[in-house]
């Protein structure tokens, strides 16, 4: 776990956030972004935070039911575990703050973080697929570039075989876990024996809904979070009144959140910053909005997404008794401990 928090992950992160926001910097004028966010009407924030939260907020109703079927668990706890994640997503590369929602979750309830990380795969699985779906429609609405095309045709693919992954293991565990076994026969007994359990508890977070008709909810539930999203975009578009200044249509905001959202999925850049920019800035640009207004468009956006998740996660984070360091350190000393047994 040591590697988690390791800084060249870190290092790589900040190496691409840096890449990106150079191109999206090279051609802009500053003086046009002072007067785009100088003439932009912020009354529209306050509503478009309330929609950001209330997506949050139906994301843990979301995890609930997901959870229910191993155990179940109130809202508070969710809701809290699922902003300190989101938190630490902000300055942690590659999604780690997911594997710290899990470790959270596991500190208050007597469940394993590898379970419980199961089902965030599953709900990311889900947002992948309706993201899909949102990409399906969009591609017979507005003609998208090749390059988002292939990123659709690519994440689609990549997701499928996922998908077939998990069921394929879930359905033959002992078999899955006897393939493991052999790809880790070479390594220590310690190790290997650890990578069986977490495996074992991983494939036990895999688990159908508890009923029926959990799943009508859990999609209902889905469509309304990514329509939470595509509104947000929608009120900022009127905040710097895109809408008349650009002509938008109502499908700019669809085709926004489908780009901006291939950058959420790079792995690599810490909160996002300089591949969502530059994404939101080209996702503009197809329909003729400016390079610089596009940016500040782009910074405020990203700020409405994150600085507040980052506030309410640290004071989440506080009410829990835990800070940065104490979850850096004990999930160390917890690996540590776990390898020497």
């Amino acid at each position: 776990m040591r590697k988690i928090f390791g800084n060249y992950k870190l290092l790589i992160g900040i190496a691409l956030s840096l890449a990106f926001m150079y191109l999206a910097v090279r051609n802009v004028d500053f003086r046009k972004m002072q007067i785009a966010f100088a003439a932009a009407n912020f009354w529209y924030i306050l509503p478009t935070l309330t929609i950001v939260f209330f997506s949050h907020y139906l994301r843990a109703v979301r995890w609930r039911y997901l959870l229910q079927p191993i155990r179940r668990i109130e809202m508070r706890t969710l809701f809290s575990s699922l902003m300190i994640g989101y938190m630490f997503n902000i300055f942690l590369p590659a999604h780690l703050g997911e594997l710290v929602r899990a470790y959270v979750v596991s500190k208050k309830r007597p469940l394993p973080a590898s379970a419980i990380f199961g089902t965030i795969i599953i709900e990311r699985i889900i947002d992948v697929f309706t993201l899909l779906l949102l990409m399906a429609l969009a591609f017979v609405i507005f003609p998208f570039p090749d390059w988002v095309r292939k990123s659709g045709y690519i994440s689609f693919a990549g997701i499928l075989v996922l998908f077939a992954i998990l069921v394929l293991m879930k359905r033959h565990q002992d078999r899955a876990l006897t393939i493991i076994g052999k790809m880790t026969a070479s390594l220590p007994s310690k190790f290997s024996s650890k990578i069986d359990d977490l495996t074992r508890s991983f494939l036990n977070g895999i688990v159908p809904l508890e009923k029926k008709h959990h799943y009508l909810i859990v999609t209902v539930l889905s469509l309304i979070i990514w329509a939470c999203y595509g509104y947000a975009f929608q009120l900022v578009f009127y905040a710097f009144d895109f809408i008349n200044i650009y002509s938008l249509p109502w499908m700019a905001a669809m085709v926004l959140l489908v780009i901006t959202t291939i950058s959420v999925l790079v792995p690599s850049s810490p909160g996002y910053i300089g591949t969502y920019h530059y994404l939101c800035q080209l996702s503009l640009g197809l329909f003729a909005v400016p390079a610089s207004p596009a940016l500040t468009f782009a910074f405020v956006m990203h700020g409405l997404n994150f600085v507040p998740v980052l506030i309410v996660g640290l004071i989440f984070l506080s009410a829990e008794g835990l800070n940065v360091r104490g979850i850096q350190r004990n999930i160390q000393m917890e690996t540590n401990t776990t390898m020497a047994r």
